[in-house]
């Protein structure tokens, strides 16, 4: 899946901040909840309760927190970098500098679970995460993340 489809320039943060992993949440609910107009306080609380099965902290710095969203009627992204890693609980016990939101239809259907898989195919790749980290602008990050393998 193209990520394109979910993921526009728009929601694209550079240098974004947070003290920790639940401010940082916050920040991207209400973020995505004006871009969809949907409650933020539905969305925190479903990427809250994804987060108490386990951190979506994937490991060398990547995030990739996300959760099926009443309302959602396609897969909606927001890319972030972060100004400073903050503590995610990732499984490598490393800070997280960047986090890729992503929100799914409540509907299970193929095309939601390749959304995911597309993230985190790329974001393993180690070309791309050096691009990721050495963009300069939001323009450069959105490049990076959506440039054709």
């Amino acid at each position: 899946m193209d990520i394109k489809s979910f993921l526009s320039p728009a929601d694209v943060l550079i240098d974004a901040s947070a003290p920790d992993k639940a401010r940082l949440l916050q920040k991207l609910a209400e973020r995505a909840a004006s871009a969809l107009n949907l409650p933020a306080e539905r969305i925190f609380r479903e990427l809250s309760a994804r987060e108490e099965l386990g951190s979506t902290g994937t490991g060398s710095g990547i995030a990739i927190p996300h959760g099926r969203i009443e309302g959602v009627k396609q897969p909606f992204g927001i890319l972030a970098r972060l100004k400073r890693p903050i503590d995610f609980n990732a499984i490598d016990d490393q800070p997280v500098d960047l986090v890729f939101l992503l929100l799914l239809p409540t509907a299970p259907a193929g095309e939601q679970l390749n959304a995911l898989a597309s993230v985190a195919r790329r974001l393993r790749n180690p070309q791309i995460l050096r691009s990721l980290r050495d963009a300069a602008d939001c323009s450069d990050l959105f490049g990076a993340i959506s440039a054709e393998a």
